[in-house]
This record gives C-alpha cells, structure tokens and sequence, in this order.
C-alpha cells in the first residue's frame, strides 16, 4: 500500500498466548509470566486450557489483576474431543470441556474462548459436498447447549479455521461463515488466525471484509509462527482491513516453544523460531506497535 493511501491504524490491546514459553499452563507458570509480560507493555494474556484442572482460574484472576493484565481463552481440541461424526459419549464429554473452558473464561474475565471448536486437531477425512453440509447442520446442533452456556456467562465463542494440514472440516472463513450463520451471533463468531489465513486464504484483506462483524478474536504471528513483522505479511493492510470491518478487539501472539513434546508436533514445530522464544513477543509487541502508531 502507498503511504500516501495509509491511514491511522486504531491502537488497539495487544495480547500474547502463553504457549510461546510453555505448555501445559500451570499456575506456577503463569505467576512467572505474568509480570514479565505487563512490563514488556502487553494488555493481555491468553491463557489455553489443554485440561480444566491445569491452572486454577480464580487465582489466575487474581494474578492477571495484580499485574493490570486483562485475559483472552483458547479451547484445545486434542485427542477425543469431537463435535462431528462421534459417538454421543464423546459429544457430551466435549461439550462439558467446553463448558468447563466457558466458565474458566468468565472468572477470569475474558469475553471471548477461541479454537477449532468442531474436531480435535489432527484429524482429517474426506467430505463430499453432501457431507460437508450435513456435518455442518450437525455441529451447528451440537454447539448449541454449548452456545447457551456462553450466552449466559456473557462469553463468545470464536470458532477459528485451521489450515489443511490440521483439519478436514473448516479450512476458510467461508466455510466458518457456513457454520455459524444459524447460529446466534451473540454467542459465536469467528477466530481469526493470520498462520491459517496465509494457508488457506487467497487474500486475506478481502476475507477479513467477508468476515466483518462476525469476528469475535484475532490470533497474530509471522507466516512461519515466529514474531508479526519478520515475515512477508503485509501488516499495515491487515490491520487496516480489521479497521474498517470495525474490529476494536485485541490482537494476540500466538506461537509455541519447540521444547516440549506434545505441542510442538501438533504445531509442527521444529526448529526455533527466533534467536529467543522472548523475542517472539517482544519483537512481535514492537512491530504492532510500529505499525499501529506510524501508518
């Protein structure tokens, strides 16, 4: 974009997920990071629950408080958590975490619980397009108690498309669009992650235009997960093109460490993806500030 076509970009809260240092999220963890994080200048913490019983969201609450942090939630779909083509067992139980996921979300003030809120991570299976629509009428039904659960503790569900690699089910806003648009948009929206969007959008300001009120949560990281701005991505269209759908929420550096097993596959992982895994948020932190204040 031409400078001379730029224009103020809206500051808005940037957050960070702690999966840039560790995984699971412990209580402990979280009161090592926390403070760090508030003095390198972020708004917020996103805190994942990969188990509900991982870190204790009334102490959470208290510690984001004492640091003068807010809070956004992630849902994990691992292994066993499925909305779509499972046994009714399964289902409840999913449903139940996520629950669990909403409630923790709400003490710890968080308007919105983001995440693949549909298949576990992972799993990939072939859908025509008779299939593909009726697992969509069948997630749209078994998001529903989970949905009035959300509307009644004041929490959004952001229900966020993974790239190819990592599901079979919802890859595009368009398709994440399809699923939601039964549903009522004072419980649901979408999540939108730039990694998955680089994937699997042609272009992403005009997704991002597709998307438009229906965005509850924006995850943020370099194309290859490392820190906003040590990338190709165009970050001054982007979050214009947030601007002008009338986004106002927070953006969140989403990234993981390489150092622990199980999220590292599941991400895929590799390799490190800067000189610190500090770097990653603080680097990350300074280009959307850039952006944000010299557009």
């Amino acid at each position: 974009m031409a400078p001379e076509h730029r224009h103020a970009i809206r500051r808005r809260p940037i957050g960070v997920n702690t999966w840039v240092w560790v995984s699971p999220l412990t209580d402990s963890a979280l009161r090592t990071i926390a403070p760090r994080v508030a003095g390198w200048g972020f708004d917020l913490i996103e805190l994942p629950v990969e188990h509900p019983d991982d870190w204790d969201p009334r102490l959470a609450a208290r510690v984001l408080e004492d640091h003068g942090l807010g809070a956004s939630v992630s849902l994990v779909m691992g292994p066993g958590r499925e909305l779509v083509a499972a046994d009714r067992a399964t289902v409840r139980a999913t449903q139940d975490y996520l629950r669990r996921v909403v409630d923790a979300a709400h003490t710890v003030g968080a308007r919105v619980v983001g995440g693949p809120a549909y298949a576990s991570v992972g799993r990939t299976w072939r859908l025509s397009a008779a299939e593909r629509a009726a697992a969509y009428a069948e997630l749209a039904e078994n998001l529903g108690p989970v949905l009035e659960h959300a509307a009644s503790a004041g929490v959004v569900v952001g229900l966020e498309p993974l790239n190819r690699y990592e599901t079979s089910l919802v890859n595009t806003l368009d398709q994440a669009l399809e699923v939601i648009a039964p549903l009522p948009a004072e419980a649901i929206g979408l999540m939108l992650d730039v990694y998955h969007m680089n994937i699997e959008e042609t272009d992403l300001v005009a997704a991002i235009h597709r998307a438009s009120s229906r965005i509850a949560a924006v995850q943020v990281c370099a194309n290859d997960r490392g820190a906003p701005g040590s990338d190709h991505l165009d970050w001054v269209r982007l979050l214009g093109a947030l601007d002008e759908v009338g986004y106002s929420g927070p953006l969140v550096i989403e990234s993981f460490t390489a150092e622990n097993a199980t999220i590292a596959t599941a991400a895929s992982i590799w390799r490190p993806l800067a000189a610190t895994q500090d770097a990653i948020a603080t680097d990350g932190l300074a280009h959307l500030e850039e952006v944000m204040s010299s557009a």
